[in-house]
């Protein structure tokens, strides 16, 4: 894209920047680990919130809201789940810490969660440490991941050992006798627990989950343009899902090992982690799925959204080992491709620095409202806690007309 520079270190996104919409003035107020902020309406921040996935004051997830929509309109998924979560429940694969919190249904229910997969497969390399007093270090699937590799849902195309097709038939058949009676009567609770029976019932009997994912029977030039990594195999699998049908798709790239190493997190060991570590992973997945997608007839129709928590400090600090970039987010950036997006587009400016907004600030609340008008979805629309209280689904945000074609 003329006029635009990428980093040394992202030259194949660089070849599909005409695809892409860049926002460049990407703003809030929170340079905390704030995903729960950045990916939900919620209209504050505080740092005990991240630890605490299903604490009342969290919002949805955008993605879940998304779905809540679309089960209201009685949208489908095409014989497939509505929105799935990859690689893995957020913030699973830690030695500390646990679940965080982010892409969680919230007060519209756990119905409205990702599905998420899981992983399997051998990390081959490992990564540069995120903090030199780290002890342990780990074979890391984002460097490198063994071609066996694969994801799954836990009972998803397959029965229990034990448990014959004639046996499970004659126990949904003695399930829907217990149900039918009073059907029309339940409580919006049971009829929500009734839903998770029934999507139980359809991923157990149905092979399409389980073969969507099986990203092994893509041809192996195809799984090298994404790179044998896990962040690559996941948008691979993405790409897959949504050819089959999936509406919404969450790719995370998540801390692997230790919490602290937060994957872009760089208080430490900026420059080797950038380098041999990050950069090269994302850099192919990202141009890859691009490439896919307008390739198969699918990027018009697929809205793409590249975006973190929040950006990085503007100066480097050159105190820790191998430097550092802390946590910034009065300006950073991020990227749309698709979906009616523009193509080839630079939005927004900052200052010299590259440390506030000099032109068009965008908050992720924006970029909430903007997608659920390009997805189909009111972004003005209510939703409605437990209690009947109602709330915007996009928080604050305003569609912005500079992300749209």
């Amino acid at each position: 894209m003329p006029g635009v520079s990428f980093c040394e270190g992202l030259p194949l996104t660089a070849q599909v920047a005409d695809r892409l919409a860049v926002v460049r003035s990407m703003t809030h107020p929170f340079p905390l680990h704030s995903v729960a902020y950045a990916l939900s309406g919620l209209p504050t921040y505080t740092v005990d919130l991240e630890t605490k996935p299903r604490d009342p004051a969290h919002w949805p997830y955008f993605g879940s809201i998304a779905d809540y929509l679309w089960a209201r309109q009685g949208v489908t998924g095409g014989g497939l789940p509505r929105h799935v979560g990859l690689p893995w429940q957020f913030n699973s694969q830690v030695d500390d810490l646990g679940l965080i919190a982010g892409p969680y249904g919230a007060f519209l229910g756990q119905q409205h969660d990702p599905l998420w997969s899981k992983f399997e497969g051998q990390p081959l390399k490992i990564a540069p440490k995120c903090r030199h007093e780290q002890e342990k270090e780990y074979l890391d699937p984002y460097a490198e991941v063994d071609a066996d590799c694969r994801f799954i849902i836990d009972g998803a195309g397959r029965l229990a050992e034990e448990l014959t097709p004639d046996r499970f038939h004659l126990r949904n058949q003695l399930l829907g006798q217990f149900d039918e009676p009073g059907v029309r009567n339940r409580s919006t609770l049971a009829r929500s627990y009734a839903q998770q029976q029934q999507r139980a019932v359809s991923l157990l009997t149905s092979t399409a989950l389980k073969e969507t994912l099986d990203v092994s029977t893509e041809p192996a030039n195809v799984r090298e343009d994404y790179g044998l990594t896990l962040f690559g195999q996941s948008c691979l699998a993405a790409r897959r899902l949504v050819e089959g049908g999936t509406r919404f798709v969450s790719v995370f790239w998540d801390a692997f090992g230790t919490y602290f190493s937060g994957g872009w997190d760089t208080h430490q060991n900026h420059y080797p982690r950038l380098k041999e570590y990050l950069l090269p992973g994302f850099d192919r997945a990202f141009a890859a799925l691009i490439r896919d997608l307008e390739q198969r007839g699918l990027l018009d129709d697929t809205l793409v959204i590249c975006m973190g928590e929040h950006g990085r400090t503007p100066q480097i600090d050159s105190k820790p080992v191998g430097a550092a970039r802390h946590h910034w987010s009065r300006v950073y950036s991020a990227a749309l491709a698709g979906g009616g997006t523009p193509r080839g587009a630079v939005i927004g400016r900052s200052d010299a620095l590259g440390g506030d907004v000099l032109e068009t600030p965008i908050s992720p609340k924006d970029i909430h409202a903007t997608a659920f008008h390009l997805l189909g979805l009111n972004p003005h629309a209510l939703m409605f806690d437990r209690t009947g209280r109602p709330y915007p689904v996009a928080g604050a945000g305003e569609v912005r007309s500079e992300l749209l074609s």
